[in-house]
């Protein structure tokens, strides 16, 4: 290796002053081998999140089977219904992110990973060795809350680590990464769902294998470092230093050489802040536009997703048949992610966005009017790969717009609208499918895509290639 680079040694300050050179650090290294590795130990905990969601789609004809739960509860809230079921499911992320979202700004990325996917776990395990409904949706609520807040330290952790000419394409990988368990999720929902394997009911089954591989993840992620911007942040210099040198001098490596370009001198970062922020200044527009976002576009991709077998059925197509194209759908998930790391770094992510509710829009209106099942695929799988476009782009684009100090609450609060929205549109998406068939249910959807499309086009600030200091002055 040649020593073409200056040596990027700095004293340690005070600690607002250390942490704008952490951060000035961070932005400009390359993203080479070593944090495409640091990605995927971070990504692996999303898995759970989508296998969750997904789960609970696949699992609720399993529920009915076993005679635990009921197509027609005495009401809406009785333990027994379906649609309790699910409405616990958001009830519990909603807490997670909105509640206990901000832990994650008191003790750091690294520990609430640990944590949440620990919770997640033992609740999971719990929930599916009840026999009662009552039980069930008791450690549904309780697993649910660790997954709220396992989404919040993702894409707070991720926004920390990876440079801004990266961040579209780190996070369009982490999707890639967590929409390859979609199809594995509808696969073992059509396996095992309508069996009882050893004599224990298929659902029970597809939960325990998400309890199991949650701890696995945990296992596999435990060589992951603190987030250094939130050490620094935090007075925490020395070990924020050697985490940094640890970086730097990896990525020296891979790309060969002795030391790493010296980092631009770097303004001093405000440590202390508080949950106030989110409504004064610059960050009041974005707070009220990233609200907005997460009430409409939950509404598309739990509306789609999470509904697709019903949909299908609502068509006239057979419920097994209908599981059974649920899952070919499902194998595009991974794909959108994937193709969309060439784009996720050369357009305006506000752009982004709106061009998938547009497509979204079309898509799915032309979804609702096929009968021919080739025709229903090709349009089901577009909708879900532009439903996933605009995944991967936001998680990244509202990370952005908030400082260090705050991040992970304000990720927990604009995205815990998701929850609230995913719990509502069950019921709407419900109402629209028996008033209007699949026709109605695809006229919300577009509703709910062209209030996103005026709310992020015409609000949402830019993001493309800017430092998170630069953004957040």
């Amino acid at each position: 290796m040649t020593s073409l680079y200056a040596d990027t040694t700095t004293a340690v300050g005070v600690a607002d002053s250390y942490a704008g050179q952490v951060a000035s650090r961070l932005d400009r290294l390359p993203l080479t081998r070593t944090l495409w590795h640091l990605v995927f130990l971070i990504s692996l905990g999303g898995v759970f999140e989508l296998y969750d969601l997904f789960m609970t789609a696949y699992i609720a004809p399993g529920l009915v089977k076993s005679g635990l739960f009921n197509t027609h509860p005495a009401s809406f809230f009785s333990p027994d219904s379906v649609g309790f079921f699910v409405f616990c499911t958001f009830a519990g992320m909603w807490l997670g992110c909105i509640v206990f979202g901000s832990i994650a700004d008191r003790h750091g990325r690294r520990w609430m990973f640990t944590f949440s996917l620990v919770w997640y776990s033992l609740a999971t395990l719990a929930m599916a060795c009840q026999t009662t409904a009552a039980g069930i949706v008791a450690f549904r609520f309780i697993a649910a809350v660790g997954i709220g807040l396992e989404q919040v330290t993702i894409d707070t952790f991720l926004t920390e680590l990876v440079p801004p000419q990266s961040r579209g394409k780190a996070f369009a990988f982490y999707q890639f990464i967590e929409f390859l368990i979609v199809p594995v999720v509808a696969l073992l929902g059509w396996l095992l769902v309508p069996i009882s394997p050893f004599g224990i009911d298929g659902w029970r089954w597809v939960a325990g294998i998400s309890a199991v591989g949650a701890i696995a993840a945990w296992w596999m992620r435990r060589g992951l470092p603190e987030s250094p911007r939130w050490l620094a942040l935090h007075g925490r210099d020395g070990e924020a230093e050697r985490i940094m040198r640890d970086i730097e001098t990896k990525i020296a490596r891979d790309v060969g050489v002795a030391a790493l370009p010296k980092a631009p001198p770097a303004d001093a970062v405000v440590a202390d802040g508080k949950f106030s922020e989110l409504f004064a200044g610059p960050y009041r527009k974005r707070t009220i536009v990233l609200s907005v976002f997460n009430l409409m576009q939950t509404i598309a991709f739990y509306g789609f997703g999470a509904w697709v077998p019903t949909l299908l059925i609502a068509k006239g197509i057979h419920v097994t048949t209908s599981l059974q194209y649920s899952f070919i759908i499902a194998l595009a998930n991974p794909v959108g992610p994937l193709l969309g790391i060439w784009i996720a770094d050369r357009m305006e992510r506000k752009w982004q966005i709106v061009s998938a509710g547009v497509g979204i829009g079309i898509f799915m209106l032309i979804f609702a009017q096929q009968t021919h099942p080739s025709l229903i695929i090709v349009f089901g799988v577009l909708v879900t790969l532009f439903n996933n476009w605009i995944s991967f782009v936001f998680h990244g684009f509202q990370a952005e717009q908030y400082p260090t100090r705050i991040r992970a609450r304000a990720i927990g609060f604009v995205y815990s609208w998701s929850r609230v929205s995913a719990a509502l549109a069950g019921l709407f998406i419900g109402f629209f499918l028996h008033e209007g068939g699949t026709l109605g249910v695809a006229m919300f959807i577009g509703a709910a895509m062209l209030v996103m499309i005026v709310a992020v086009g015409a609000f949402g600030p830019r993001t493309l290639n800017r430092s998170l200091e630069d953004l957040n002055r």
